[in-house]
């Protein structure tokens, strides 16, 4: 199957899917496990796309005994409704972002950490890795089972409707806004910037009437939202990396047997690195898109970030906040932080 376009992916993104979930293909008879998988974005997004191709492999595989039926675009409800049904068992599987799996699991978060990652060397290093693997076994202890693979979110970047942000510097007194997150709220702070916690539905009227001069956000969500209207610079920054956990409920998922474990297990995990694949190349599109639409685009210099959060205690709080261990695994992936 070909990589969605950026036209399409992005058209979807502003529409609500019709239908209730993704049909698997006819078999002759009833599937032995009829799994649910529920996730809060638009049918046509690569998360949905790839998703899809596993359930077909995993159905073909499998010769019609699972069937996976997909929910997409919060059509179970909003992350935190999905988180629940997902552990009591409602739902077989969900994607929630690293921040949002962190209100269970609080190290979750550790691949938020501000400035942490240089590229996507770096995060697939520390998230196929050891750090990765650290993350998995504290969502285990939640009863949940976390797939190998992390699917991408991608890189959040900063734009602002005054001057362009080139350096730590620039974020003195900076009125931007940021997702109710302890760790974004955290790093602003340390950035001597004024951020602003709002649900992202008033961030496009928040810009336009000045009540906040920035925002920060991967670039499809820039695009999507047309923040580029309300707002004249972007820096890549790559300030926060996230990505989605492919989760299943424990007790459902052991209660599969091996070698259906072992058929689902492979085709998510396929499917999310094809998927990171699309997310890196729908980012590289978008950009010349935004661009074209008048937004401007400058590169930051990240140790000038890095330095000042270090001034402000900022990596200190947070190592002492996800413990020794884990901050050693980080570290160990990206060089020395605190």
């Amino acid at each position: 199957m070909t990589v969605p376009t950026r036209r399409s992916v992005l058209r979807s993104l502003a529409a609500t899917p019709a239908i209730s979930f993704i049909a698997m293909p006819h078999v002759a008879r009833a599937a032995e496990f009829d799994l649910k998988y529920g996730n809060n974005l638009p049918l046509s997004h690569p998360l949905n796309i790839r998703a899809q191709e596993a359930a077909e492999r995993i159905a073909k595989e499998s010769n019609g005994r699972v069937e996976i039926k997909i929910f997409p675009n919060n059509q179970l409800g909003g992350d935190t409704d999905m988180l629940s049904q997902v552990r009591n068992g409602g739902i077989t599987f969900f994607t929630p972002s690293a921040l949002v799996i962190a209100t269970l699991v609080p190290v979750a978060a550790i691949n938020a950490v501000g400035f942490a990652f240089a590229d996507y060397d770096q995060v697939w290093k520390a998230m196929d890795g050891k750090v990765g693997a650290h993350v998995r076994e504290a969502i285990a202890k939640a009863n949940l089972f976390a797939f190998e693979k992390m699917w991408d979110n991608g890189f959040r970047q900063m734009t602002t409707s005054g001057k362009p942000i080139e350096t730590a510097k620039d974020m003195a007194g900076l009125k931007i806004r940021v997702p109710v997150s302890p760790l974004s709220i955290s790093m602003f702070k340390a950035l001597d910037a004024a951020p602003a916690s709002l649900q992202f539905s008033e961030v496009y009227s928040a810009l336009q009437t000045r009540v906040v001069d920035a925002q920060e956000n991967p670039l499809p969500i820039i695009q999507v939202a047309k923040l580029f209207e309300v707002q004249k610079n972007c820096a890549i920054s790559n300030h926060i990396w996230d990505g989605f956990w492919f989760i299943a409920n424990g007790r459902a998922w052991r209660g599969l047997p091996a070698d259906i474990q072992k058929i689902v297990g492979d085709a998510i995990n396929d499917a999310g690195v094809k998927q990171r694949g699309d997310i890196k190349a729908l980012n590289a599109t978008v950009q010349a898109d935004l661009q074209s639409k008048g937004l401007a685009f400058n590169k930051t210099d990240p140790e000038t970030f890095r330095a000042k959060l270090r001034e402000a205690g900022f990596y200190k709080e947070w190592q002492e906040r996800f413990g020794a261990e884990a901050w050693g695994l980080l570290e160990g992936a990206v060089g020395k932080l605190a």
